[in-house]
C-alpha cells in the first residue's frame, strides 16, 4: 500500500477535486508507447500512401539540381534562386507526411489523457534539478518499471524484426539479380512492410502499457483518510463556519416568516406552546389554507405578539395546531384529513368579523374540532394515536 510523506498508508480513491487539482498541474496518464504507437503508424502509413509522389519529387529535384549548367553554379543570384525553388518543391511534396505525423503526435497524448495545456507544468521546480531527488528516482521502482519494459519492448521488436527479415530472405537476395530502378522500387516497398510490421509490435506493448500507465496514475493521486477529511473542509467549508452561515439562513427565513403573519387570516395556538398563522384566498378555486408562519415557544409568541399587534384573529386550539404545525411545512397547503377542521376555524373568524362590522350576533368559539386521531400529537411531536 503506498504511503505519503508522513508514513499513512494512501488507502482512498482521489477525489474530483483532487483529479482536477492534478489535471491543473500537468498530472496525466500518458503513455510513450501509445505515443509511440501513433506516430509510427501515421509515418508508415504516410510513406505508403505518398511515398510513390514522394519518391517522384525526389527524383526530379536531383535531375533538375544534376542538370545545373556550370556557369550557374559559380553565380550567386542564380545558385540562391535554384535552392529556393528546390527547397519549396521539396517542401510541398513532405507536407502532407508531415501534418499526418504532427496529427499523430497530438493524437497519442490526446487518446489517453486528453487535451491538456497547463502552465504550472511549465514553470521550474527545484526537485528537478535536485542531485538527490534525481537519484532517487534513478533508483525507484518506476525507473525499474520503466527498464523492465525496455528490455521487453527491444526481445518484442528485436524478435519480430528477425521473423520479417527470414520471411523475406529470399525477395533480398532477389534484389542483387535486377536491375537497379525495379530493385530500389522493390527494396523500398520491402522496407515499407517491414517497418510496419516491426511496428505492429508496438501494438502489443501499448497494449500493455496504457492499463498499466492509467493504474499507476490512480495509484499516485490515492490519498489518505486523513487528507479526505481536510478536503472536505475546505470545499464544503469549516463546520463552525457552516453553523453561521445555516444560523444566517434561519434567521433570514424567520424574518420573511414574520413579515407574512399580518397578512394571515387567523392563528391557531397551543395557547402555550405552539403557533400556526395560516392565510385563506377564497378567491381561488379548490385553494387550501396555507402555512404563513409557525413557531414554538418564544417564536410561537413573537408570532402571537405580531398577530395582535395587526388585529389577526388568536383561536386557541391546541391539537389542531399540533397537527398543522407537525405535519405541514411553510408555504405548503394543510393536509386533506384537516380540511374540516380548519373550516370550522376560519368560519367561526368570518362570522366574528363580519358581526364587528355589526352583522349578525357574536359567534361561539370552535370546540371538539374533528381532528383525526392519527394526526394528534403531543408536545414533543409524538402521535398520540394510529401508527
Amino acid at each position: 500500500m503506498a504511503e505519503n510523506e508522513n508514513g499513512q498508508e494512501r488507502s482512498e480513491e482521489a477525489t474530483a477535486r483532487r483529479q482536477e487539482k492534478a489535471r491543473e498541474e500537468g498530472q496525466v496518464a500518458r503513455s510513450r508507447e501509445l505515443n509511440t504507437l501513433f506516430v509510427l503508424f501515421a509515418g508508415i502509413g504516410g510513406l505508403i500512401v505518398f511515398g510513390p509522389a514522394l519518391g517522384r519529387a525526389l527524383g526530379d529535384q536531383m535531375r533538375f539540381n544534376l542538370a545545373l549548367p556550370r556557369e550557374a553554379a559559380f553565380d550567386v543570384q542564380v545558385a540562391l534562386a535554384h535552392l529556393l525553388h528546390s527547397t519549396l518543391a521539396i517542401g510541398k511534396s513532405l507536407l502532407p507526411l508531415l501534418v499526418l505525423l504532427l496529427i499523430a503526435a497530438l493524437a497519442g497524448p490526446i487518446a489517453l489523457g486528453g487535451w491538456l495545456f497547463s502552465p504550472n507544468a511549465l514553470l521550474p521546480k527545484g526537485g528537478r534539478i535536485n542531485p538527490m531527488s534525481g537519484l532517487k528516482r534513478m533508483f525507484s521502482s518506476t525507473a525499474l518499471v520503466e527498464l523492465v519494459k525496455s528490455l521487453i519492448k527491444f526481445i518484442v521488436l528485436a524478435g519480430i524484426a528477425v521473423l520479417i527479415i527470414r520471411s523475406m530472405r529470399y525477395s533480398l537476395l532477389g534484389l542483387g539479380v535486377q536491375e537497379l530502378q525495379p530493385a530500389l522500387v522493390q527494396a523500398l516497398r520491402l522496407g515499407q512492410w517491414a517497418v510496419l510490421g516491426v511496428s505492429s509490435g508496438m501494438l502489443l506493448i501499448a497494449l500493455v502499457d496504457v492499463p498499466y500507465q492509467l493504474f499507476e496514475h490512480g495509484r499516485k493521486l490515492k490519498m489518505t483518510k486523513q487528507e479526505v477529511k481536510e478536503e472536505m473542509k475546505d470545499s464544503e467549508g469549516k463546520p463552525e463556519v457552516k453553523g453561521r452561515i445555516r444560523q444566517l439562513q434561519r434567521e433570514m427565513a424567520r424574518k420573511r416568516m414574520m413579515e407574512a403573519v399580518p397578512q394571515a387570516d387567523v392563528v391557531i395556538t397551543n395557547p402555550e406552546h405552539f403557533s400556526v398563522a395560516l392565510r385563506y384566498d377564497p378567491e381561488r378555486p379548490g385553494a387550501a389554507p396555507v402555512v404563513v408562519a409557525k413557531g414554538v415557544d418564544h417564536v410561537a409568541m413573537k408570532i402571537r405578539e405580531i398577530a395582535n399587534a395587526h388585529e389577526v384573529q388568536l383561536v386557541p386550539a391546541p391539537t389542531l395546531a399540533r397537527a398543522i404545525y407537525f405535519t405541514t411545512e411553510l408555504e405548503r397547503e394543510i393536509p386533506a384529513q384537516l380540511y374540516l377542521a380548519v373550516a370550522q376555524v376560519l368560519a367561526y373568524v368570518f362570522q366574528l368579523k363580519a358581526h364587528r362590522a355589526g352583522q349578525g350576533r357574536r359567534p361561539q368559539p370552535p370546540k371538539d374540532l374533528p381532528v383525526p386521531e392519527d394526526m394528534t400529537f403531543d408536545q414533543r411531536g409524538r402521535r398520540e394515536n394510529g401508527p
